[in-house]
């Protein structure tokens, strides 16, 4: 009796913590922007939820340029620029009524970014399914060398394996980019939408140039005559 006490109070301590457990959250996907294309893809995107507003779908709407948007905005980069004009294009093809200035009637749509840096990010897990690829490649790629004549042919069935599950598999970087498009109206915000994209280290200055170290002067040499 006094073993069986033993025993359940030392179950209950081994499975209590003095502080929370760290768990990671269900399995999710986040996609890289890394292609001008992509930018086209989420003006698609927000251009099709735009008119499917009801409160937005007939009023005039206004993209304002990067020299004329109000203070404090995001301006600058060839994503500001580049995003704009194709959210301009998308909406003129589906019908919506664009304007060059903006109407006191109608609405201005204003795109806002924000890059996010991790600085202390822990392991991130490998793609899902990562383990059970490679295990399968491997067994599959053993069996061959008994049957087939040409041990090369071996390796086909894990190329296989590998080429199937690794063509939607991307670097997870510490840096990310949250884009928001909004349609606002005087005081009031019509529509709001953000999307979350990984990015490039290197292609910050897309999206945040101002948050890009410049690179120093050259130093200058002074020569002078010794004569």
């Amino acid at each position: 009796m006094g073993l069986a006490g033993l025993m359940l109070s030392g179950c209950f301590y081994a499975n209590t913590s003095q502080v929370p457990i760290g768990v990671t959250y269900p399995y999710t996907e986040q996609q890289r922007m890394q292609a001008a294309h992509h930018w086209e893809v989420l003006a698609r995107h927000e251009a099709a939820g735009i008119l499917r507003n009801e409160r937005v779908r007939f009023l005039d709407l206004h993209v304002p340029q990067p020299d004329g948007l109000h203070a404090g905005a995001y301006s600058g980069g060839e994503f500001d620029r580049g995003f704009r004009s194709l959210l301009t294009s998308e909406l003129v093809s589906r019908g919506a009524n664009l304007t060059t200035q903006y109407q006191p009637s109608g609405a201005e749509i204003q795109v806002e970014v924000e890059v996010v840096e991790h600085r202390d990010r822990d392991y991130i897990r490998p793609p899902f399914g990562t383990y059970t690829a490679l295990t399968a490649g491997v067994a599959v790629a053993t069996i061959p060398f008994n049957q087939w004549s040409e041990p090369a042919l071996a390796l086909i069935p894990a190329a296989m394996v590998a080429d199937t599950v690794s063509g939607s598999w991307t670097h997870t970087g510490p840096e990310e980019v949250i884009v928001t498009t909004q349609v606002v109206n005087d005081a009031r915000i019509l529509y709001s939408s953000s999307n979350i994209y990984y990015i490039n280290g290197g292609d910050r200055r897309h999206y945040a140039p101002h948050r890009v170290a410049r690179e120093p002067a050259s130093p200058t040499i002074s020569v002078t005559d010794s004569w």
